[in-house]
């Protein structure tokens, strides 16, 4: 373990959250919030006093980067950005309570979009934009943002970008790492800024375009209005449906769209099977809430709102799906497994893995039928690793287990079996609503110190993807060799 490294790289991470904190503080003097002001500015100079040792004292000799490294890296640093992200609820008094303002910000970073706040409209300008601010740095990973703005260290940094990365395989758009993470930011900046025009156009005010464009592109879902986002127009909620469902494709499909060639893209399975499974989940939601309005395009924009925001893992809502029939609230809750495509912003267990399984168990009923044949799993015509098929089934085991611990963990909260299990599927999923008492329009804060603490990691394991926590806390992986 090259720990110095480790603690170099997060050093940076603290510097690069210091100038990050700059954008907040800006909108906090914009609004002549000086409490808040005062907040970040503290901030500021203690996350870049705790990073100058590292960045001087234990200056790296070695500055190789390995699996385990990365896997360490990715995990202290999206602690410690947590922790120090935390500090200007705590410090502004706006969530005084440590234990929540570590809750709301690990969830705004894993872009999970669960709150504990009960009026999220007493909060102060600057601290709403730096809550959804922490969704769009966290949707990309911030590691790779490192990776994009600070000068590379090792030619190894791909394996930061598995670690963080979402999906079963992550690759380089191009040669160089620190180039396919400039390409990743300038879409992911690009496609957010059109988001915001689009809102602006369609007369959202700018602050609420900014707020919500940073939400979706980062598919977290933290709003600024206690109906979430019921009270906008119809057309600024079909605009953030757009973008809700381009956020959670694999971006390296956009980057072959920008080369011109569409061919791989049209013929992407991942892709066709994401639009396939919202078209026909919003289809089933709109007949079965169809009679609750009594207007056929109204059920399909609420429909088609619910099913995106769950399948991106993002967490706005258009409607109080808690009160809509049961076939409706059954689709949705299979949807809050499934996730975007693998390579997105999205959380969940993603479309790509959906798939994979699929083809596994096809594949083993085909070896029960003829035990002598030798059969392959493909994707996109291409034959799938048999490491890589391993890993996955080996991923859902490890999946469904943290999921089962998180519940098992909080049931003891006197809010029932639906609320239970939902707030520890859309934590360790990203998505942020459930049903029951963690439903759209209602949060976590009347769950004990203890339950928010489990979902807390929740969020945490499930952005990460598990093994990089796990592995992190693993004694023996720090351990030099």
């Amino acid at each position: 373990m090259n720990r110095r490294m480790v603690l170099y790289r997060v050093a940076q991470m603290l510097f690069l959250e210091a100038a990050m904190l700059v954008l907040p503080l800006g909108v906090a003097f914009l609004y002549g919030e000086m409490k808040q002001a005062l907040a970040f500015g503290i901030t500021i100079v203690v996350s870049l006093v705790a990073g100058l040792p590292a960045m001087t004292v234990l200056k790296p000799t070695s500055k190789l980067i390995f699996a385990k490294d990365g896997f360490a890296l990715v995990t202290l640093a999206w602690l410690v950005m947590s922790a120090f992200g935390a500090a200007p609820f705590v410090i502004s008094g706006e969530i005084p309570n440590v234990v929540d303002a570590f809750f709301e910000t690990v969830s705004g970073f894993t872009t999970t979009g669960s709150t504990i706040l009960t009026d999220v409209t007493a909060m102060s300008h600057s601290m709403l934009f730096w809550r959804s601010f922490t969704h769009w740095i966290g949707g990309m990973g911030v590691l790779v943002l490192v990776m994009a703005l600070v000068p590379p260290e090792s030619g190894r940094s791909i394996h930061i970008l598995r670690a963080e990365m979402a999906g079963p395989v992550v690759g380089k758009l191009v040669p160089k790492i620190k180039d396919t993470a400039k390409i990743l930011y300038i879409i992911y900046f690009v496609i957010t800024i059109t988001e915001v025009g689009f809102l602006i156009a369609g007369g959202m005010p700018v602050f609420d375009a900014f707020i919500h464009s940073l939400g979706t592109a980062g598919t977290g879902g933290f709003g600024i209005k206690g109906d979430s986002l019921s009270s906008y127009s119809p057309y600024c909620q079909w605009v953030i449906i757009a973008f809700m469902f381009i956020f959670s494709i694999n971006f390296n499909l956009f980057y072959l769209m920008i080369l011109r060639r569409f061919k791989p893209v049209l013929k992407n399975l991942e892709l066709w099977v994401f639009v396939g499974i919202v078209f026909v989940a919003a289809g089933i939601i709109s007949v079965n809430i169809y009679p609750l309005y009594g207007d056929a395009g109204e059920a399909i924009r609420h429909a088609f709102f619910q099913t995106v925001s769950i399948c991106s893992t993002t967490g706005y809502s258009s409607a109080d799906f808690n009160l809509w029939p049961s076939m409706a609230k059954s689709v949705i809750f299979v949807l809050l497994f499934l996730g975007g495509c693998a390579g997105s912003t999205a959380g969940g267990l993603k479309i790509s893995r959906v798939i994979l399984l699929f083809k596994l168990v096809r594949r083993d009923i085909r070896k029960m039928s003829h035990p002598r044949s030798v059969a392959t799993v493909k994707l996109d015509g291409k034959t799938v690793e048999p490491a890589v098929v391993s890993g996955v089934s080996t991923y859902f085991a490890v999946y469904m287990i943290v999921i089962a611990i998180t519940f098992l963990l909080i049931s003891f909260e006197p809010f029932g079996f639906e609320s239970n299990l939902t707030a520890a599927i859309t934590c360790c999923n990203n998505v942020g609503p459930g049903f029951g008492e963690v439903g759209p329009m209602n949060g976590f804060a009347a769950y004990s110190y203890f339950s928010k603490i489990v979902l807390t990691f929740a969020m945490l394991l499930g952005r990460l993807e598990f093994y990089p926590v796990l592995l992190a806390f693993n004694p023996r992986m720090w351990l030099k060799k």
